[in-house]
């Protein structure tokens, strides 16, 4: 046999284990869930998934008979058996390498939630870059049960709308299955997830009435951040305060507020860069802790007499404007560490940059030693424009 009829046979021979998956699906044995939530029900878990019904999701019309998801749940000891067991209800086999969020009942996070994310982290079929949230107030399932209309999938409108919003809104963060592990598991800071909750009527959000109304009467919302102390929840955060525990950690990337004009009246003005810097040090054996935060404005709208070509009018609303900022970190860093005890912003992280030797005397207690020490905090303020016009038209007018 010849040299080249010899590669040939090897080369052919070679292809044979590539002429077909060993774990080949059919789309149409498979039901694709967008959404899971995980609650504790007494000593067993109620895992519910949100599946997507493909014929309502691509049909042209303007409307089809059914809903365009549906919802399937079960219990179980374990939550994969509780997944598994979801076989004796779905007709397809639930396929979870799509999904968008996952959602934890506030029940069962207070708890801690260390076993739910040892089966998402364990599981091949599940991918790390869906979001984790967790439902105030209610259970996870209700969440999974609301109707929502302009995105015709609830899980999607989710996704989507915590990523928007997270960009443009600075209490509102995402945080992915690896970012949350990646938390728990470092040392010197705790993890955060953005909170959603149902408004207005939650018994209607599981009907097609919700999407057939110009103000729905169930309607998916976010609750601000909730606080955590390694895998377990200890308390929430509110929007303001939400937006101190941004600004601290770097996730603002573009927001609106306002500010008190200096004679009366309130100016609205956008964030369009933010950079904050954490400094942790040990002195005496102790922690020294401190936050940087240089913001640059845009002024948005002006509802109030102040004279926008003075130098000195911008330096007073840049003031004002470094002040409110100053109050609402203060804020925030005063509940998290007096009411919590959890740094959440990162500050032990410094300090472990900082001084290796001295954090690790200082690690196991770390969030104790937080929340009795002083942070200094200190805000710098640029406006850099004033819109199209100079003053409003009312100081025109005068």
């Amino acid at each position: 046999m010849n040299r080249k009829l010899f590669l040939t046979i090897v080369a052919l021979a070679s292809l044979l284990p590539l002429t077909g998956c060993w774990d080949r699906r059919e789309l149409n044995e498979l039901a694709i869930s967008l959404a899971l939530a995980i609650d504790r029900i007494d000593d067993r878990y109620l895992v519910t998934v949100q599946v997507v019904q493909p014929s309502e999701v691509v049909s042209q019309k303007g409307g089809g008979e059914t809903t365009p998801v549906t919802v399937y749940q079960s219990e179980g000891v374990t939550l994969f058996e509780a997944i598994r067991k979801m076989t004796t209800y779905s007709p397809r086999k639930i396929y979870a390498a799509h999904l968008r969020v996952a959602v934890f009942g506030e029940a069962l996070a207070r708890e801690g939630i260390g076993d739910a994310l040892d089966l998402l982290s364990r599981d091949y079929e599940f991918r790390t870059d869906f979001y984790l949230l967790v439902s105030k107030g209610m259970t996870a399932e209700r969440t999974l049960k609301v109707l929502t209309p302009l995105d015709k999938i609830p899980a999607s409108k989710l996704f989507n709308s915590i990523q928007t919003s997270s960009k443009a809104w600075a209490p509102s963060v995402t945080a992915t299955l690896d970012e949350f592990l990646e938390d728990i598991e470092g040392e010197g800071r705790n993890p955060v997830l953005s909170g959603i909750r149902v408004a207005g009527n939650a018994s209607k959000g599981d009907t097609k009435d919700n999407l057939n109304q110009v103000r729905p009467p169930a309607r998916l919302r976010n609750a601000g951040l909730a606080v955590f102390r390694k895998d377990r929840l200890v308390g929430w955060m509110n929007e303001r305060e939400s937006k101190g525990y941004s600004y601290i950690t770097n996730n603002v990337k573009s927001t609106v507020g306002h500010i008190p004009c200096p004679d009366g009246g309130k100016a609205a003005i956008e964030v369009v860069h933010s950079e904050a810097k954490l400094k942790g040090s040990v002195k005496d054996g102790r922690a020294k802790l401190a936050v940087e935060l240089s913001v640059e404005e845009n002024l948005g709208e002006v509802q109030c007499r102040i004279d926008l070509t003075r130098s000195e009018s911008i330096r007073e609303l840049e003031r004002e404007a470094e002040n409110t900022l100053t109050e609402i970190l203060d804020k925030a860093l005063g509940v998290a560490q007096n009411k919590y005890k959890s740094d959440i912003f990162g500050f032990g992280e410094a300090v472990h940059r900082s001084n290796p030797s001295a954090w690790k005397s200082m690690k196991d207690d770390w969030d104790n030693l937080f929340a009795d020490t002083y942070v200094d905090v200190q805000v710098k303020v640029k406006i850099k424009r004033t819109g199209t016009i100079g003053n409003s038209y009312k100081e025109r007018k005068e």
